[in-house]
């Protein structure tokens, strides 16, 4: 009998409610179907609303009183709050509204007026199909405080989760996504304090998210006999995000054989690269065209006397003969070695000697063979130049003579895998001489997650890494990864980045993910992208410099797409990265590749805490194997054994790069160790500072660093590039200095401002080289 009480004066209450709804709306002059428009439901289902056949929800409850203008007890009660003294909730008198469906929520102060703080009394049930069921996770903006008074609670808050007994309590940041789910067999009871956000009152709007099991495009295409998984197989959590890598097989492992003419046999005509030259002259390769092409091109490289363990660079911008090159050295067994075409005779001198390459092949294009010429001249090692688009004498012409040899170039017992050498990179060289980086025949294996979990590449789509074939970065966006994944590359060759000549390649070749450097997408953003159609673009992530939140948002708010951030290192694969099915903080790396150990160190050798920066270090696995039993890590810095002996030590390879984790497990990147600025007993990692100079409208381009100061041992210098419709100004630099000061921690702002027209860099690569910066402000500024 007192169940149907109940009932029934549930029921009156939910008819008060509705009539009230209907009067306020009709005296406004709003209509039905404004009403359901505003509260996100169909006319329809708005109807049974007013007509009280159908229950209250609490953010149905929240937009009707936004849009009247009322307090949500006004429609609730019938009357405003009207206590500003103290008001008193007997047990079990909480005013019950509708918040989550299966959850009592009781208000505890429905009559006090101007909280700022709503009180509940929450009853969680504990139901058996929620322990298995997708998370339902919830949002509001604010803060919220829960007190556990009964029962357990498992507590999640972002992608952390936390076990809450009786007492227990948590406070968090209501704004990230949280669910609570009841254990140990019996409904849960909480005292929850939800708080509005800074200078607001009453509730904010409730949120809410189903946590989907999310799936790559890997999975969504649905491959059969996957001709990866006989090396790699990957685990996913319960919403689908990468949890660990398991590779096998790695040490019979060689990319040309295993992937691209097993792709040939498995599906021969599908399109493994469309490539577009400066022109606009558009070729398509399939995987049957690039398995015959490498092999021709392998006949005929070792015709010229290249042999196994022969180091060879490849200058080759991004024309489609690096692809035929590359293979075809794998397929011999001679190290390749990539290099840009923005090297000059210095730079090729200390490449061709350091490495003894004995030959190159090159473009035509440009002065770069000019340079070559020039350097062999103090080269011994260099015998054999090979041309590609053009002809020169003393050199062979690549696109005439290749044709003259077979398509057939079989594996052999001799036939270099696993961990023997491959590949050899320059590293970026952001301070000193470039570092050789000598790579396995398993390097490739470790792009497998940068293509699948963090660009997302489609086997029905088509990936577009915009890099040149001289910079590492072009492995891990052209060829290995996305062709493990059977999806294809796009190459555009153009000789200078131009954003509107780039990005209406995106609609006419269905681009369908996407990766640059922040460089690159500061230029898009500077252009209209509402001019162009990037509707087939359904992925895009970033790498090679820090991201600073402003272009995150700025793309974001352009295109709907979030930029997924990833971080690794010329001596490994992905590291660190946001993939898929994890929700981005804007300016953060991501989380550890379950593939590597990754940890952030203290220079004493010991775990960083909790917001603590310290060096990023990858574990090692076994001690004097080479490769050290991490798939996708470099085996040493070939001819360097000192270099060699400080990086990878004391069990770890050593990245030389700081940064620090957070509550979450999210990694921050501060700077490299040289980066980092000490003033005045602070220590201040110079990408914070940069992220907020580059929120400013007017900053194309900056890099923070120290300069000398005899009080505080350094202090903060910004070197800035304006945009071209700014000029340089005493105001301006008062503008700036105040802006940081008002943005981030006060001793933390450039009390030295230069403008400058660019910025030093590497080559190649384009990273900002502040080593540079720091040399040429040593005669400034050192007494």
């Amino acid at each position: 009998m007192n169940e149907l009480s109940n009932l029934q004066n549930a029921e009156v209450r939910i008819r008060e409610v509705a009539e009230r709804i209907t009067r306020l709306r009709e005296d406004l002059g709003i209509s039905v179907e404004e009403m359901a428009a505003n509260t996100g439901c169909s006319v329809e289902e708005y109807r049974k609303f007013e007509t009280g056949e159908q229950d209250f929800s609490f953010t149905f409850i929240y937009k009707c009183a936004a849009k009247f203008n009322v307090e949500i007890t006004e429609l609730m009660e019938g009357s405003s709050p009207e206590l500003s003294g103290y008001t008193v909730t007997r047990k079990g008198e909480g005013v019950p509204i509708v918040r989550r469906k299966g959850f009592a929520y009781n208000r505890l102060a429905s009559k006090f007026k101007n909280k700022i703080i709503e009180p509940f009394h929450v009853v969680i049930p504990y139901s058996e199909s929620a322990l298995s069921e997708p998370r339902h996770m919830a949002s509001h903006e604010g803060q919220e405080m829960d007190i556990v008074i009964k029962g357990t609670l498992r507590m999640t808050v972002g992608s952390h989760t936390e076990i809450l007994n009786e007492g227990d309590s948590i406070y968090y940041d209501s704004s990230m996504p949280h669910d609570e789910v009841a254990l140990g067999g019996e409904d849960c009871e909480i005292y929850a304090f939800v708080m509005a956000p800074h200078g607001k009152s009453g509730m904010a709007e409730y949120r809410e998210h189903i946590a989907e099991h999310h799936l790559t495009n890997v999975d969504k295409a649905g491959l059969m006999h996957p001709v990866a998984a006989d090396f790699v197989n990957c685990e996913t959590n319960e919403e689908g995000v990468l949890s660990a890598v398991h590779f096998v097989n790695q040490d019979k492992f060689n990319f040309a054989y295993d992937i691209v003419d097993a792709m040939a046999e498995k599906s021969p005509d599908k399109t493994a690269m469309i490539y577009v030259d400066a022109e606009h002259n558009e070729r398509r390769f399939s995987f049957k065209d690039i398995k015959r092409y490498s092999c021709q091109t392998a006949n005929y490289f070792r015709s010229l006397g290249i042999r196994k363990g022969d180091r060879v660079m490849l200058i080759l911008k991004r024309h489609y003969q690096f692809w035929f090159s590359i293979i075809a050295l794998h397929r011999i067994g001679a190290l390749v070695i990539p290099a840009s075409n923005m090297l000059r005779e210095h730079d090729l001198v200390y490449r061709f000697n350091s490495a003894e390459v004995s030959a190159v092949v090159c473009t035509a294009d440009g002065e770069v063979a000019d340079e070559v010429e020039k350097a062999c001249a103090s080269s011994p090692t260099l015998r054999t130049k090979i041309l590609v688009n053009g002809q020169r004498e003393g050199w062979h012409d690549f696109n005439s003579e290749l044709p003259a040899y077979s398509t057939h170039f079989g594996r052999t017992a001799d036939t270099p895998c696993g961990t023997d050498p491959m590949l050899i990179f320059f590293s970026s060289g952001t301070s000193g001489n470039p570092k050789l980086v000598l790579h396995s025949y398993q390097y490739p294996l470790g792009h497998y997650v940068t293509a699948r979990y963090w660009q997302n590449a489609d086997p029905n789509g088509l990936h577009f890494t915009i890099s040149d074939t001289g910079w590492g970065k072009a492995l891990w966006g052209k060829l290995y990864g996305q062709w493990m994944c059977e999806a294809g590359v796009f190459v555009y060759d153009f000789d200078r980045f131009h954003a509107d000549d780039i990005l209406p390649m995106f609609s006419k070749y269905n681009v369908t993910s996407f990766c640059a450097p922040p460089t690159m997408y500061r230029f898009f953003i500077k252009e209209d992208l509402s001019k162009y159609d990037l509707s087939s673009l359904k992925y895009a992530c970033i790498a090679g410099e820090a991201l600073n939140p402003e272009v995150f948002h700025q793309f974001f708010r352009a295109t709907g797409i979030k930029l997924m951030e990833g971080f690794g290192q010329t001596e490994t694969t992905l590291s660190i990265a946001n993939v898929v099915g994890m929700e981005p903080k804007p300016g953060s790396m991501g989380k550890p590749n379950p593939q590597y150990d990754v940890q952030v160190l203290l220079p004493d050798g010991s775990p960083a805490g909790v917001g603590e920066t310290g060096e990023i270090c990858i574990k090692l696995k076994e001690e004097g194997v080479p490769g050290y039993g991490v798939t996708g890590l470099a085996l040493c810095y070939f001819g360097d054994e000192e270099n060699t002996a400080e990086t990878w030590r004391d069990g770890y390879y050593h990245t030389g790069d700081t940064a620090w984790v957070d509550e979450d497990g999210y990694f921050w990147y501060v700077g490299r160790v040289d980066d980092v600025i000490k003033s005045s007993g602070y220590r201040i990692g110079p990408f914070e500072i940069e992220s907020v100079l580059m929120e400013l409208p007017y900053v194309l381009e900056c890099a923070v660093t120290g300069v000398p100061d005899e009080i505080r041992g350094q202090v903060v210098k910004a070197t800035i590039v304006l945009t071209k419709d700014k000029s340089p100004s005493e105001e301006l630099v008062s503008e700036i200095k105040e802006y940081v000061k008002e943005h981030t921690a006060p001793y933390k702002y450039p009390r030295v401002i230069e403008f400058v027209d660019e910025l030093p860099k590497t080559v190649g690569s384009g990273k900002i080289r502040r080593a540079a910066i720091r040399e040429m402000d040593k005669a400034k500024y050192q007494k």
